[in-house]
């Protein structure tokens, strides 16, 4: 993380009714716009304060009950891409409200309504959440349009146990070449009572681990485990007499520099593996002064959009011997290692990619490992001053410093911007989209909450120094110390997660190891490792959730 001053200013997220009808109204008068509507109103499929009656206000379904929809197999896998067969006793609508595969366009859409006659049975291609066994079918009456969705902030369970925050949404055609399945956008009213068919997934894991070791996030479609052993890799400190690089198994010592022979092996290394996921990987070079800005980037382009590019990215460079950390006049030394600063961020690129290279998006995918970040955004401001002409970055993803957080004492931040003012929500689109995300595929709504007081209380400081249990807080950040800050400055709105910071003592400093970042995660429940594992499952998915929903529509920037 760039290590600048904090600039000042204040968001307060919502937290109550009052807030709400703030961002609803500024969405109606950004809805003038024809562009910003079709985005914002995807956004708001699954975000917006209930716009009528809530669930179970109007008469219920007629003669349709959940148990006439059977699902198989018995056995449902968590976290993964899995084809499931739905079967009708009677005639019936159900909505799904996960990702599933359109089996016209074969693309990644946000849910879907299918009419099912009686004894007919369809396939769907579904993916069911990592960390959450308890997902729910809505079944309703054949041709029903109109459906009751939970409130952003909740899961889908807190919503069967008191769905009055809810909203609503109806059946849309299908806008993808080829799609066949509806797309689902807002609608004005609930369409009445549903039936809920509750079922229950299991997440596959590795059978050589422990829970010690994070078992529980080692399976899936993606997983923390991984992460966590890119890690464990590229800071490899063993020595190694033939490597003339850096002497060391790993990719150490990766310090912008000209002359400096580590950091050059780190960029041909990384190259070689964004390669052999089959991405077209360009190193693009940016003179800097009297230095050069390297960035790795790997791209696949887009089946439908693809002069829009959607882009991650993480810096992979660390700081160098004699970097100065503001704060109380204590001057840092530099790290070999830079396991949290940033080798966690790239090692989550990575992971994205790895999965992400083989799907079919209809966006440009841009996974980027940004140089020269300790010195001033080097590396992300050239990318992002530099964007061919006819191209838009349609959103930006951000991966710094995120591990030393929840399920650990520390807060997750997930921050998004551009911040405009401290007292409204400027970009209700992006925040309910982290928040529908959260709230549900990752069981998280309770800490959300929390964090959500913690944030409103008091700002973003506390939250990169204090201690705390159960707290994730997704806010407006009006500070700009991360790469973010390039793409924001082109007007581009971004999501991004990390953990502590100043409160970090090994920030920019040789201790910034894998070891020591275990030893911070440790508590009484859990292993360090295992936290650790925990923390990168759940950062990377909520990563890979983000894409698969702006891939469909992007969010745009409010401002």
């Amino acid at each position: 993380m760039y290590n600048a001053y904090p600039k000042t200013g204040k968001c307060i997220p919502h937290n109550g009714n009052e807030i709400l009808t703030i961002c609803f109204n500024k969405m109606v008068v950004v809805g003038r716009l024809m562009d910003a509507v079709r985005a914002l109103m995807m956004i708001a499929v699954m975000s917006l304060a209930s716009l009528s009656g809530c669930f179970g206000e109007d008469e219920g379904p007629g003669g349709v009950e959940a148990g006439d929809l059977k699902v198989s197999p018995g056995y449902l896998p968590g976290g993964e891409w899995t084809t499931i067969e739905l079967s009708a006793d009677t005639d019936m609508s159900v909505f799904i409200p996960y990702f599933i595969q359109d089996p016209g366009s074969l693309r990644a859409q946000n849910g879907t309504v299918l009419d099912i006659e009686k004894g007919r049975t369809v396939n769907v291609k579904i993916l069911f959440p990592p960390r959450n066994p308890d997902v729910v079918l809505l079944v309703g009456d054949y041709g029903r349009e109109n459906w009751p969705i939970r409130a952003a902030d909740e899961s889908w369970m807190d919503w069967m146990n008191d769905s009055s925050s809810g909203s609503s949404v109806m059946a849309s055609p299908n806008e993808d070449p080829g799609g066949e399945w509806v797309w689902i956008i807002p609608a004005n009213s609930t369409g009445g009572g549903v039936e809920i068919k509750h079922l229950t997934t299991l997440r596959d894991q590795r059978s050589d681990l422990g829970e010690e070791n994070g078992v529980g996030a080692s399976g899936g479609w993606l997983n923390g485990r991984d992460v966590y052993e890119w890690v464990d890799f590229i800071t490899d400190e063993t020595p190694d007499p033939l490597d003339l690089a850096d002497g060391a198994k790993g990719y150490l010592d990766r310090w912008i520099g000209n002359g400096n022979p580590a950091y050059e092996d780190a960029i041909t290394y990384f190259e070689g593996v964004m390669i052999g996921y089959g991405l077209d990987v360009q190193v693009h070079r940016f003179q800097t002064g009297t230095l050069w800005a390297v960035n790795i980037c790997g791209y696949k382009a887009g089946s439908v959009y693809p002069d829009e590019w959607l882009v991650f990215g993480a810096h992979f460079d660390i700081a160098p011997p004699a970097a100065y950390t503001p704060g109380p006049g204590i001057p840092g030394y530099g790290t070999r290692t830079g396991a949290y600063d940033n080798t966690a961020g790239t090692s989550m690129v990575l992971t994205t990619a790895s999965v992400l290279a083989d799907f079919d998006a209809r966006r440009t995918m841009v996974f980027c490992l940004w140089s020269s970040e300790e010195e001033g955004l080097w590396g992300s401001g050239a990318f992002a001053g530099d964007i061919p002409d006819g191209v838009t970055v349609s959103n930006y993803l951000n991966l710094d410093m995120a591990g030393i957080n929840y399920p650990g004492d520390f807060a997750l931040s997930v921050y998004l911007g551009p911040d405009g003012s401290g007292d409204v929500i400027d970009q209700p689109g992006m925040y309910h989209l982290a928040e529908w995300i959260g709230a549900d595929a990752f069981d998280l709504s309770y800490q959300i909450e929390r964090g959500r007081e913690e944030w409103a209380a008091s700002g973003e400081s506390p939250l990169w120094q204090n201690n705390y249990e159960d707290m994730v807080a997704i806010y407006e950040s009006p500070t700009a110390r991360s790469d973010h800050d390039s793409f924001q400055q082109i007007g581009v709105a971004t999501l991004g997660w990390n953990g502590v910071v100043d409160g970090y003592p090994c920030y920019h400093r040789d201790c910034d190891k894998l070891s020591t970042m275990e030893e911070y995660m440790v508590t009484e429940s859990a292993t360090g490792e295992a936290n650790l594992v925990h923390s990168w499952d759940i950062v990377t998915w909520w990563a890979v959730y983000a894409f698969l929903h702006m891939d469909q529509t992007p969010v745009p920037n409010e401002l």
